[in-house]
């Protein structure tokens, strides 16, 4: 039987994360020093796990968190698919009470099936969930037994429910922070969690 384990991260720390401003897909910032340490923490807790292929989004945080990896030589392939969600008008700006409101407005209509709900100029549950079909299905295609895939929180949560084939009205379910990892097991059929929201590299 074919079985493949795949490692699942969220990106490291940024300044945006910091002052817990949204960033989404529009927003190409890179991890700050606390970041860039906490990918140096996962990288010396698991440089002995044989990655045979690296994933990542077209977004630096996402490359920026699995740097020493590429530096020691494992092959990565960047997948826009993996982007963050677009947060519209929201991206990078500081929100006042109205518009954080607004943005919980959005994430609780998705938890009660309303997909479609979006901000301003931005994505949907729905439209992320549509777009990172092709990456799943790719993934599953491949006879990498390890790989690491490194992506952002909401998108995280998407992809969670679309490979364990839960509704998205789950997503709040799968809890996340920077540079946490999922593990899941891919059996050439169907997908298993087999840890969740891990940081016990960042700890060590």
């Amino acid at each position: 039987m074919f079985n493949k384990l795949i490692y699942l991260i969220r990106h490291g720390e940024t300044d945006f994360n910091k002052l817990g401003i949204v960033q989404g897909s529009g927003i190409n910032s890179e991890l700050n020093e606390k970041g860039k340490q906490q990918a140096q923490s996962f990288y010396q807790y698991y440089k002995d796990i044989q990655f045979q292929k690296i994933y990542t989004s077209a977004l630096i945080r996402t490359q920026q968190s699995v740097l020493p990896f590429i530096e020691a030589g494992r092959p990565y392939q960047i997948f826009p698919e993996l982007n963050e969600i677009s947060w519209g008008v929201f991206e990078g700006k500081p929100q006042n009470e109205a518009e954080r409101k607004a943005y919980w407005d959005v994430v609780n209509a998705w938890k009660f099936g309303d997909f479609s709900a979006k901000i301003e100029a931005g994505e949907s549950a729905a439209e992320l969930h549509l777009r990172q079909q092709s990456f799943i299905q790719f993934l599953r295609l491949q006879k990498e037994s390890c790989v690491l895939v490194a992506t952002h929180g909401r998108a995280m949560k998407s992809l969670l429910c679309a490979m364990l084939q839960l509704p998205l009205t789950q997503m709040e379910t799968f809890e996340h922070s920077n540079l946490c990892l999922y593990i899941l097991e891919f059996n050439g059929s169907t997908f298993e969690l087999i840890s969740r929201n891990n940081t016990q590299h960042l700890r060590a």
